[in-house]
């Protein structure tokens, strides 16, 4: 599946509300391809104490449940139909969660780049 695929099962997957303690939820998707070819989506819950939790989370906390951990490709829409870098805590998790994710693709809004490239200096080569 290509990027463009991608970004269109994240976009059917946006569905902003609020909650009813001024959080925010569904305002961000993402949809995932394995390696298997499997594709997993999720949302984000931007909820107030910083209990929330990113798309891309939800989307991998989805593969893992499924008994998969290994990303071939991801991407996160805004509620606008933009696409949206993935934050420093979700290239870490993309990155610990399989070892092979390092060289994932990721959705950004002019290009495609590897993880790698997005999260250089591994801090945690001299542990493997």
């Amino acid at each position: 599946m290509d990027m463009e695929a991608l970004y269109e099962m994240a976009k059917q997957k946006l569905n902003t509300r609020r909650t009813s303690r001024h959080g925010k939820i569904g305002h961000v998707a993402a949809a995932l391809e394995t390696a298997a070819g499997n594709i997993y989506t999720g949302v984000a819950m931007d909820l107030p104490s910083s209990i929330g939790f990113c798309a891309e989370h939800s989307a991998i906390a989805a593969m893992v449940t499924a008994g998969e951990q290994d990303i071939e490709r991801i991407i996160a829409v805004y509620e606008d139909g933009s696409i949206m870098p993935p934050c420093g805590r979700c290239r870490e998790l993309m990155n610990q969660v399989g070892e092979n994710n390092y060289e994932c693709e990721i959705g950004l809004p002019d290009r495609v780049m590897q993880l790698k490239d997005l999260l250089p200096e591994r801090w945690d080569l001299k542990y493997l």
